[in-house]
């Protein structure tokens, strides 16, 4: 397996709240990284419905976003998120794994700018879509 995407799953599961909530980097490179987060009552929202809490969305996406940004080309060696804006689109479907994609479109000097989308089973309509800038420290 590719040493860059190891080494991407490693951090990412030395963050506690990616590893509480269950997150696993599946692709990352080039600018673009995908996260999933399986299904599980623990980060249950409603008890009712049993949807997703929207937080643990926020998290994914966000978590997701950041390992973008670090795949770029441009190979920064930190980032942090300075601004990430979320649109629910829907409930995530109980019961399902929920895939989040983004990709760094831009990078300058100092600040990435990344989209991203959250999608279950049904791709075709989002769960969330995000957009956000997040800092970026480029190599000396």
């Amino acid at each position: 397996m590719d040493e860059m995407l190891e080494q991407a799953r490693a951090f990412i599961q030395s963050l506690p709240h990616a590893r509480a909530l269950g997150m696993e980097l599946i692709e990352f490179g080039g600018g673009s990284a995908k996260i999933i987060m399986p299904y599980d009552d623990k980060l249950i929202g409603d008890p009712q419905t049993r949807v997703i809490h929207g937080g643990a969305v926020s998290a994914l996406m966000d978590t997701c976003c950041g390992a973008a940004v670090m795949s770029h080309p441009s190979r920064p060696t930190t980032t942090a998120t300075i601004d990430l804006r979320i649109d629910y689109m829907r409930s995530a479907t109980p019961g399902q794994t929920i895939t989040t994609t983004a990709t760094c479109h831009h990078a300058t000097r100092s600040v990435a700018f990344v989209r991203a989308v959250a999608v279950d089973e049904d791709t075709a309509l989002p769960v969330a879509t995000a957009t956000g800038a997040f800092t970026v420290e480029l190599p000396a």
